[in-house]
């Protein structure tokens, strides 16, 4: 087999790299519709949508073991 020239090389590192990130797209896809999925059983209703966005925005922000350990220190709502 002959010996891949750098332009062949880089080519190939790049058709690699491009059907990679269609890989990540597509992961990402499916996973954000799971959890869209999980959003459409829950009463979000009873929130704002700047509040729903503030709050998702939050808790990926900070991460979701401390937004759950924030969270669950609250006094439970009247």
């Amino acid at each position: 087999m002959p010996k891949m020239t750098e332009r062949d090389r880089l080519a190939d590192l790049e058709a690699r790299q491009r059907k990679m990130n269609d890989e990540l797209k597509n992961a990402r896809r499916a996973l954000r519709g799971r959890y869209a999925a999980m959003i459409a059983e829950m009463p979000v209703e009873k929130l704002t949508e700047r509040e729903f966005r503030e709050l998702l925005t939050l808790a990926i922000r900070v991460g979701g073991g401390a937004a759950l350990t924030a969270i669950k220190g609250l006094p439970a709502a009247i």
